[in-house]
């Protein structure tokens, strides 16, 4: 909170020996104040600006009270053009070496487990990379089922068709009758043989 005033050089003027002030008749006290703040000069870190003269709030109330019981001529609100409110600069406190320590260590654990989120998905495909014999050998195994599933499926049909066709001799004469009779048989073993096949290939599919 501002509780000085940055006086310009029309205040520093008027309180000068000399100056506008000195015809009023200032109180001793007052006049004492005023002189020992314009003479204290406080540094500032703008190197441009120099040292700074500051007055305090509460002489400049006095002084305007006694400029206003002597109905002076004199207006305060002239005295302070090119005087400024001075803002003391805040002086950051030091920081706690522990708790610094601290949020450098917490700093650290976020950033680990940023980068172990991040390359999650990475772990997981050199995961996958890593097992690629075993994955040829479940697609050499799978293929190898296929196979003798469809060796199988064709030995079923093959000797249902035989074994209609030798059988119905003691049934029918002519031989396009026990052709038609064998493929009617092969065909109805081969289409049962297709439902099994294809309720089996469901159940490893649901298993996948």
């Amino acid at each position: 909170m501002a509780s000085s005033l940055l006086a310009g050089e029309l205040l520093i003027r008027a309180l000068s020996p000399g100056g506008e002030l000195e015809r009023e008749q200032l109180p001793r006290k007052l006049r004492a104040e005023l002189q020992a703040a314009l003479e204290k000069k406080h540094t500032s870190n703008d190197s441009a600006t120099g040292p700074q003269r500051l007055i305090p709030f509460r002489l400049i109330r006095e002084l305007h009270q006694h400029l206003r019981e002597r109905n002076s001529s004199l207006y305060l609100h002239e005295l302070l053009k090119g005087s400024e409110i001075y803002l003391q600069e805040v002086v950051k406190p030091p920081r706690n070496p522990e708790l610094v320590a601290r949020l450098e260590k917490i700093k650290i654990q976020l950033a680990n487990e940023e980068y172990k989120r991040i390359t999650r998905n990475v772990t997981c495909q050199d995961a996958r990379s890593g097992g690629t014999l075993s994955d040829l050998g479940k697609q050499v195994r799978s293929v190898k089922a296929l196979v003798i599933t469809i060796f199988n499926f064709i030995v079923t049909v093959a000797a249902a068709f035989v074994c209609t066709y030798l059988g119905s001799q003691y049934v029918f004469t002519e031989m396009a009758a026990r052709v038609l009779a064998a493929l009617i048989v092969a065909s109805v073993v081969g289409l049962a043989e297709l439902y099994i096949m294809v309720r089996a290939m469901e159940g490893e599919l649901g298993e996948l």
